[in-house]
């Protein structure tokens, strides 16, 4: 199997965060990719620089309306390799731990919204508060850490006491890694180099916050195993026809055995975390569907 054809699969079969990391790779050399074309082309890389301003979110509310997708947009791009790492790192790191304990279902949810609160509380702060009004209309963010942030402080919301090993510290709770994060971004704001982006960590912790507590509450549900978690097609529904499904890879079956242990270890330590009258019915029923499966492991 060559290289192009594992990766095309990875992303078919892999879960929510594998195709989260891959879709900023990719962003991130498209974008090279397009600065080094321009540069053969005979522009000088003072000029291509501006590429970039079309997909990052400014602070500046007229120059936002002319290019509203950048709320979107900037938490996908990346303006060199040691900010696309740092990110991705994050992303995996936290992002494997948000799907142990809660599931990988809403992580694309957090992620998103988390990013979306986090350019909102950067445009508010930048309109409303004195102290940015000299570098109002000048300010541009880009970048994904607020939504790593966002999944962070919801896994640190929903299971503060969760501990993680960390180099030279050991074992240290969710809720403290979550905290010292916190902390870094507070005391970094008055860093006018990048006051944007530490608060929009804050942005992306905030939402963090009540979206954990709202799944501790009850009020935000797992979402139906039927369900897909990366379709985002509007498009009216066919009639239904039957059809005869080819035979599983095992690449396929793999990756649907491997999701479905992900899923019963989440709900496991849910039980070991929170006792078993926390599960929600769905969660009950899947618990005891894989008790009676023999092939399950």
């Amino acid at each position: 199997m060559s290289i192009a054809q594992e990766i095309k699969d990875s992303f078919k079969y892999g879960s929510v965060l594998t195709r989260l990391i891959y879709v900023n790779i990719g962003i991130f050399l498209l974008f090279k990719l397009i600065q080094f074309v321009l540069v053969l082309g005979g522009n000088s890389p003072e000029n291509i620089k501006p590429f970039l301003y079309y997909f990052t979110v400014p602070s500046n509310l007229l120059e936002l309306l002319l290019k509203p997708w950048t709320i979107v947009t900037y938490m996908f791009a990346h303006n060199d390799f040691f900010h696309l790492l740092f990110n991705i790192l994050y992303i995996y790191w936290f992002g494997r731990i948000f799907m142990s304990i809660i599931g990988e279902r809403l992580l694309l949810r957090v992620y998103f919204l988390g990013g979306l609160s986090g350019a909102a509380l950067y445009i508010l702060s930048f309109n409303i508060i004195p102290t940015f009004t000299n570098i109002y209309g000048y300010s541009e963010m880009l970048g994904a850490s607020a939504s790593a942030m966002a999944i962070l402080f919801t896994v640190s919301r929903n299971q503060p006491d969760y501990k993680v090993n960390l180099l030279f510290f050991g074992p240290v709770k969710m809720k403290y890694i979550a905290l010292v994060a916190l902390i870094l971004d507070l005391i970094s704001i008055s860093n006018m180099s990048n006051t944007g982006g530490h608060i929009a960590h804050i942005g992306g912790a905030i939402f963090g916050l009540i979206f954990g507590k709202m799944i501790l509450d009850g009020k935000i549900t797992y979402p139906s195993e039927k369900k897909q978690v990366w379709n985002f097609s509007f498009k009216k529904r066919k009639k239904l026809k039957v059809m005869h499904r080819r035979p599983l890879t095992d690449m396929e079956y793999n990756v649907i055995k491997i999701q479905r242990k992900q899923e019963v270890d989440r709900i496991l330590e849910k039980i070991k975390q929170s006792g078993y009258d926390s599960l929600s019915n769905e969660e009950k029923k899947m618990l005891f569907d894989a008790s009676k499966d023999d092939n399950f492991n």
